[in-house]
C-alpha cells in the first residue's frame, strides 16, 4: 500500500474496454492503489470457468501511469488468479468486480463471471465485491451511482467481511435521485424460461442461439429481486459453502444398506 492506501484489484466479465469497468476504476482511485486485470473480450455467462487447455497471455495497457492495467486472454476467474499470482505477487486488500452490464440478482449469480471473480477472491479469503447495474446495454449510463459504490467499498475495507464471503451488489437502473437506499437482503428464487432459436447457415447447417426470459418466484421484501424492483440497492452476502445444510438431517434418514 502507498501511504496506507489499500491495494485494490479490479476485474470484470464484460471485457477491459466496457464502460462499467472504466467507471469502477475511476471510483476505486479515490479509495486505494489500483491494479486492473480484465478479460480482453467479453466473458459473460462463463461463471467459474478457468482456462486449462490453452496458455494465458497478459498484455499491459498504458493508462497515463495511474495504475498497472492488463488485459488477459482468459476468463474473469483467470484474471483474478493472474492478478494475485503474477501481476501483484501477493494478495490485495480488496478485489472488486464489475460494474457489470446487467443485474446478477437471484440465480443469475450462478452464471455470472462478475460474481465468480469475487467468489474466487473469497476462496482465497480476500474481501471482495461484485457490482452490477440493472441495464444490459453497453451504452448504459453509470453516472450518479459513484457515492453508493464508494460507500459500500469503504465499509468493506473498514469493517471487513466474514471469512470466505463476498458481496453481490445490484443497483437498479433508475435516476440516481430515485435510489431509496441500500438493503442487506438474501438471494431471491427464480429461474430462466429458456428456448433455442434454430437458424440455418449458408451451408444449410443448423445452428442455435440461446434465448429466454427470467421469472422470479420469490418477491418477498427480504430478497434482492424485491429490492431492485423497488429502487433499492441490493446487497447479498455470498459464501463459498454450497452445502444444503437444511437437507443433511433428511438425507441422514435414508437407508444406505445394500439390502434390497
Amino acid at each position: 500500500m502507498t501511504k496506507n492506501r489499500p491495494t485494490i484489484l479490479i476485474t470484470n466479465d464484460d471485457g477491459i474496454t466496457a464502460p462499467g469497468i472504466r467507471k469502477l476504476i475511476d471510483i476505486m482511485h479515490r479509495i486505494g492503489d489500483v491494479t486492473v486485470v480484465a478479460p480482453d473480450k467479453p466473458q459473460s455467462g462463463m461463471s467459474h470457468a478457468v482456462t486449462v487447455a490453452f496458455p494465458l497471455m497478459l498484455h499491459q495497457i498504458q493508462n497515463e501511469n495511474r495504475h498497472l492495467e492488463f488485459s488477459c486472454t482468459g476468463t474473469s476467474v483467470d484474471c483474478v488468479k493472474m492478478g494475485i499470482k503474477v501481476v501483484l505477487g501477493r494478495k490485495p486488500d480488496l478485489v472488486v468486480s464489475g460494474i457489470n452490464h446487467g443485474n446478477n440478482a437471484s440465480v443469475n449469480v450462478l452464471y455470472s463471471g462478475t460474481m465468480a471473480a469475487a467468489m474466487d477472491a473469497a476462496m482465497e479469503n480476500i474481501p471482495a465485491i461484485g457490482f452490477s447495474l440493472d441495464n444490459y446495454s453497453l451504452n448504459a449510463n453509470f453516472d450518479g451511482f459513484e457515492k453508493h459504490i464508494e460507500t459500500i467499498t469503504r465499509n468493506v475495507l473498514k469493517n471487513g467481511l466474514p471469512p470466505y464471503t463476498c458481496l453481490n451488489v445490484n443497483i437498479p437502473y433508475v435516476k440516481p435521485s430515485e435510489i431509496k437506499g441500500v438493503k442487506i437482503v438474501r438471494q431471491g428464487k427464480g429461474n430462466w424460461i429458456e428456448n433455442f432459436d434454430r437458424r440455418i447457415d449458408p451451408h444449410k447447417r443448423d445452428y442455435y442461439w440461446l434465448a429466454g426470459h427470467f421469472v422470479g418466484s420469490d418477491n418477498n421484501e427480504d430478497t434482492d429481486t424485491w429490492a431492485l424492483n423497488n429502487n433499492y440497492i441490493a446487497v447479498v452476502p455470498i459464501h463459498i459453502d454450497l452445502t444444503a445444510h437444511h437437507a443433511i438431517d433428511k438425507l441422514a434418514e435414508w437407508d444406505f444398506s445394500h439390502e434390497s
